[in-house]
């Protein structure tokens, strides 16, 4: 059912959940956290699915834009909106999130009511990035993200140093927001110098208005830099990905899925620092395409070393986030609606993955390769549902992962001849490591008698891994659902750059 017309609902979407997680802490029951938190995400759901429905594909614009006053004297306003870029981020979140909690249903004992706040606001504070029109909105937003990461990863860790990994990752994202926050400033002063106007009311902080403002050559390297620095701590690109593996060994798998599934850093790339600085972009193509490459084969390279399966998966992303900075640096259509129909894939395919890790850590109380020879054999559901997953993330045709790839590939072939050819070597080693690590986790003998007893997907787990898995194999037989939505604003963001568009 499609809501009324004159609701706000994108602000209806960011609101519900921290009224859902005041409710939870209303009810006096704790042991209810849990429930008032599903419900929560599945009235967000419905919202997300509504804005999806109103949300018209045709227009390259930004869409149900809803706007108020924030801070006057300094021009800043509370400013959200959708494009084709970040529409369907908002339903693939929530559904990441329902899958967490799913994940989290028996294991969270300790301070449940905290616990799924946390979860709420986080999502809550997610959804902001995706939809922020305000460069000091973005921000604020962006920066909320490390409170509940913070205490989710040190209270509910599952490593003896999980609190060592909160302190590291918190270190890495406030040191990564600086470069940002100075660069939204030089670009508020830029639009302030552009306009005339007195400071401070001529500072600028909106982003479709940034858009439209040219920036002095100098200035916008600088611009660019910055930028491309502070994404790149959160997407990881390396050599600045040291604090993903410590997350994904630490803290709990649950959150990892999290920090795989949701690639912030990656999705700002696409939306602020090539389309705000464009010819700076054009300029330094060779630095996003060199980081690309070494991304891939880095990533790929690790993974196959590793013998614990979490981070296994955690260098898995590192090389998969390569391949999006690949088809960014293509500034090409093809490239950029692979870049972005790969994100979309991370959601439901690394964090799928991970939360299947998550189900086989509460059976066997590890994730080491050597503890988990023979599980397919108790648990033939969660070996299938897996096998998919990591058929996806290999970019088998048939599922998600296929289009995304090939769009990449053909963008990069185009543009980087070189890098599209390290790419297909990284997707030889991502075979190696991909496959070998599926064999050594379920086949073989049965090592221990908790293998051999480990008990299969429960209705719930297996919930979540049909619907994900129905999404993988939908979006991979039928792509033109994700391309159709995500064409015209990626055409517009290739004409910013004054590049070709095929």
């Amino acid at each position: 059912m499609i809501a009324p017309s004159n609701l706000p609902l994108l602000s209806l979407l960011l609101l519900s959940l921290p009224v859902g997680a005041l409710l939870i802490w209303l009810v006096p029951d704790p042991r209810k956290a849990r429930w008032i938190a599903l419900a929560t995400l599945v009235v967000d759901l419905l919202l997300s699915l509504n804005i999806g429905l109103r949300f018209d594909p045709a227009v390259a614009g930004f869409q149900l834009v809803e706007q108020a006053s924030w801070i006057p004297s300094l021009n800043v306003h509370y400013r959200v909106g959708v494009d084709g870029i970040s529409v369907l981020f908002l339903p693939l979140t929530v559904l990441l999130v329902l899958g967490v909690v799913t994940t989290s249903w028996n294991t969270v004992r300790t301070l449940p009511r905290l616990y799924y706040s946390l979860l709420l606001f986080l999502e809550s504070v997610t959804l902001g990035v995706f939809c922020a029109l305000d460069t000091v909105l973005f921000f604020l937003f962006w920066e909320l993200t490390l409170i509940p990461l913070y205490f989710l990863i040190s209270l509910w860790g599952i490593g003896p140093d999980r609190r060592y990994a909160a302190v590291k990752y918190t270190l890495f994202m406030l040191v990564g927001g600086v470069p940002l926050l100075f660069a939204f400033l030089l670009l508020a002063f830029n639009q302030a110098d552009f306009s005339g106007g007195t400071l401070p009311g001529a500072l600028g902080f909106d982003y479709t208005e940034l858009l439209a403002t040219p920036v002095p050559h100098a200035r916008e390297t600088v611009v660019f830099l910055l930028l491309l620095g502070g994404f790149a701590v959160k997407t990881p690109v390396f050599p600045l990905h040291t604090w993903l593996p410590v997350v994904a060994m630490e803290g709990p798998v649950a959150v990892a899925a999290l920090m795989t599934g949701l690639k912030l850093g990656a999705y700002g790339l696409i939306r602020f620092a090539v389309p705000l600085a464009p010819g700076a972009a054009l300029e330094f193509h060779w630095l996003l395409a060199g980081l690309g490459v070494v991304g891939v084969v880095y990533g790929a390279t690790a993974a196959i070393a590793q013998t614990n399966l979490r981070r296994l998966l955690a260098y898995a992303s590192i090389s998969h986030v390569g391949l999006v900075l690949l088809g960014i640096a293509s500034f090409s259509l093809q490239g950029v609606q692979g870049a972005v129909f790969q994100l979309l894939n991370f959601t439901v395919v690394a964090g799928g993955l991970f939360l299947l890790t998550g189900f086989l850590h509460q059976r066997m109380g590890s994730t080491d390769l050597i503890s988990l020879g023979g599980v397919g054999r108790s648990m033939p559901l969660l070996a299938a549902f897996f096998f998919v997953f990591a058929l996806a993330s290999l970019g088998v045709p048939g599922t998600a992962g296929f289009p995304a790839e090939f769009l990449i590939l053909i963008g990069t072939l185009q543009s980087h001849t070189g890098a599209g050819l390290a790419a297909l070597f990284g997707g030889v080693l991502a075979a190696a490591y991909m496959l070998d690590g599926y064999r050594r986790t379920f086949y073989g003998p049965v090592g221990n008698s908790v293998v051999a007893e480990a008990q299969d997907l429960r209705r719930r787990e297996l919930l979540v891994a049909v619907v994900f898995t129905a999404l993988i194999l939908l979006a991979g037989l039928y792509p033109a659902m994700v391309l159709d939505a995500t064409r015209e604003a990626a055409t517009l963001w290739v004409g910013r750059l004054g590049a070709p568009t095929p």
